[in-house]
């Protein structure tokens, strides 16, 4: 058991430690595709820099025109300039809402993994139940904190489950359609006691439930997926 128990620890800090290097690595690769980007942009006084040496080269440009036609270039670097800065901030911005939505989808993955471990360890295992009262005459049956109103005949299924079940003993179907009926075993049919079951996990209402509370071993029967001290009869 301590063997176990340090196999799942290990296996649970190697999970973790996955996580946190595949959530870094998401954000390093874009942090890094960001850089590249912004490396990979012109920059913002490019225009304005090309104006500059416009009004430089030609210096004795005097005419209205001229001079008209230089205050419009130096006009539309301006505007160039404040362009180029609102399309830095909505890249950055991209850039971070894919950032968080890589890491949620990652997130959710796990978590969907981790769901998926424990009902398959749930199913393995069967559902937990610490405590189980059968009430014959108010045809009703508690388990843990659920209640389930049951009809004659699943009432009576379940007791004669649980009988067997504190006697550690299997009930095939048509063992099963003996006990209730009162016939003998060979004149009953495996088909009427497994009906006899279906009904009963019908009743129970609750597919997970019913299915891991009434266990159907394959060859062998059926059984009671609880404890022998938690059953009780009222």
């Amino acid at each position: 058991m301590a063997t176990t128990s340090a196999s799942e620890t290990s296996l649970t800090r190697a999970g973790s430690r996955a996580i946190v290097l595949g959530i870094a690595a998401i954000v390093l690769i874009l942090a890094l595709a960001a850089v590249l980007l912004f490396i990979n942009l012109p920059d913002t006084n490019e225009f304005n820099a090309r104006v500059l040496q416009i009004f430089n080269d030609n210096a004795d440009l005097t005419g209205n025109a001229e001079l008209r036609l230089l205050e419009i270039l130096a006009q539309s670097g301006t505007t160039f300039t404040e362009v180029l800065v609102s399309y830095r901030g909505v890249i950055f911005v991209l850039i971070v809402f894919a950032s968080l939505l890589l890491i949620t989808s990652l997130v959710l993955v796990l978590v969907l993994i981790g769901l998926n471990r424990k009902l398959a360890e749930v199913q393995k295992t069967g559902i937990q139940v610490s405590s189980l009262v059968i009430s014959r005459g108010e045809r009703k049956v508690y388990i843990n904190d659920m209640e389930f109103n049951l009809t004659e005949a699943a009432v009576e299924a379940l007791a004669v489950l649980a009988e067997a079940r504190m006697d550690d003993e299997m009930m095939s179907g048509a063992s099963l359609e003996s006990v209730i009926s009162g016939r003998k075993e060979a004149d009953c049919e495996e088909a009427a006691g497994a009906t006899r079951i279906k009904r009963l996990r019908d009743s129970l209402g609750n597919q997970m439930v019913s299915e891991l509370l009434v266990r159907n071993i394959p060859r062998q029967g059926y059984m009671l997926a609880v404890e022998k001290d938690v059953i009780r009869m009222i």
